[in-house]
């Protein structure tokens, strides 16, 4: 374990994967923040971070607006991001991939969400489609569609980036810019005698750093955090599966991100595709378990592919892996901004599989709440932890 290089930072971010290098780097970039940040991150090669295995998606088909803003402003920042690291030759030109998301409706019920869903999106400008099994029957005519009624598609701005390098370039840029990452761990916290916040944090290896602001970014370990400074979370590990296959007859054209009304779900993914689903037992699991189970392979995700796609009868796993998802289980949002009563102990978590998406939004719009003491660029205050006390979900109908 490192020792820190101070013995007091004006902001301590826990946790270094997306979210902490992505606040890291926003408020090191941002000329109006003059402190000084610290990032500690217990495992610096990120071998069990969900930020490691995320299949590195963006969409706009959300049904609540604040989070069709926030992947609006995500794929914008992707497209253009380069010129957001500075214009510096080094940095990559990022593509977006946009073959889009398909979601398939099998009931009228369904059918009737996917229809408000795509009000709303069009409303804010996203490009989604309301189409009958017909029309993506004519758009995509390799699926089976006989239980399908309806979908909802968009080819705007929605599909597949290299979320690594996005990654790796916020680390990079934010320790140019003086911040420093710290491998250890924060294994306590001080409060203030009237508990409203947070004086200092205590290291794994002893030493005691005092902070004005702590920045929770520790992703399925964010009940941990919390309960350093006495607060309790709704957010827990659940686990995720992804498959990459490859097609004995490949497809003649991009396969959407198709989810499937089984909850599988497929896309292209270079010469390959990849396949992800949930356990059918989705209930929490132990922080170190990524125990594969293989008999969803052949029990429930292959018989699915191939009854959706029938090309698919014929595919080769090529690689699989577990990740977790910080899942809130509140209404599977993120849950950001400052705690009521400990206002300079901040929420960063709870993203539920939406994490790496909503980055470039979250990690701009804490570091101006840090730097402001107000979101300035976008409200993000509907995503605050007022909910949470108060036991007031706010209802995302479009989960994953």
């Amino acid at each position: 374990m490192q020792a820190p290089g101070r013995d007091s930072y004006d902001v301590v971010i826990v946790g270094g994967a997306i979210y902490g290098s992505a606040v890291a780097w926003f408020l090191a970039s941002n000329p109006d923040f003059q402190g000084r940040i610290l990032v500690v991150e217990r495992d610096p090669t990120y071998e069990f971070a969900s930020t490691s295995h995320t299949n590195s998606c963006i969409r706009q088909q959300f049904s609540e607006p604040i989070n069709v803003q926030i992947s609006q402003f995500g794929a914008a920042y992707v497209k253009s991001f380069r010129a957001h690291m500075g214009n510096d030759p080094d940095v990559p030109a990022l593509r977006l991939h946009s073959f889009g998301y398909l979601y398939l409706a099998d009931t009228e019920g369904f059918a009737a969400v996917l229809r408000e869903n795509q009000r709303i999106q069009a409303a804010l400008g996203a490009g989604t489609k309301h189409m009958t099994a017909d029309e993506i029957a004519a758009a995509y005519p390799f699926y089976n569609l006989d239980d399908i009624i309806a979908g909802n598609h968009n080819l705007i701005d929605e599909g597949y980036f290299d979320g690594n390098s996005l990654f790796d370039w916020w680390k990079r840029k934010a320790r140019q810019r003086g911040v420093d990452f710290l491998t250890n761990e924060v294994i306590a916290m001080n409060r203030n005698a009237g508990g409203t916040q947070v004086d200092s944090v205590i290291l794994a290896s002893g030493e005691v750093v005092a902070c004005g602001t702590v920045v929770n970014c520790s992703g399925p370990r964010a009940v941990l955090t919390a309960r350093m400074a006495g607060i309790e979370l709704p957010v827990e590990p659940r686990k995720r599966f992804t498959f990459v296959f490859e097609a004995a007859e490949p497809l003649d054209r991009d396969l959407p991100l198709t989810i499937d009304p089984s909850g599988v779900h497929m896309r292209t993914d270079g010469k390959y595709y990849m396949a992800g689903c949930p356990p059918d037992d989705d209930g929490p699991v132990d922080y170190t378990d990524f125990t594969e189970d293989h008999t969803i392979w052949e029990d429930k995700v292959w018989p699915i592919l191939a009854t959706r796609v029938p090309q698919f009868e014929a595919i080769k796993l090529r690689q699989s892996w577990v990740g977790h998802y910080a899942y809130n289980t509140l209404d599977q949002n993120a849950i950001l901004g400052p705690h009521p009563q400990m206002q300079n102990f901040i929420f960063c978590n709870g993203f539920s599989g939406h994490g790496l998406q909503q980055s470039p939004a979250i990690g701009r719009g804490l570091a101006e709440l840090i730097t402001y003491g107000d979101y300035r660029s976008l409200d993000l205050s509907p995503l605050g932890y007022a909910r949470v006390a108060e036991n007031r979900p706010l209802i995302e109908k479009a989960v994953i």
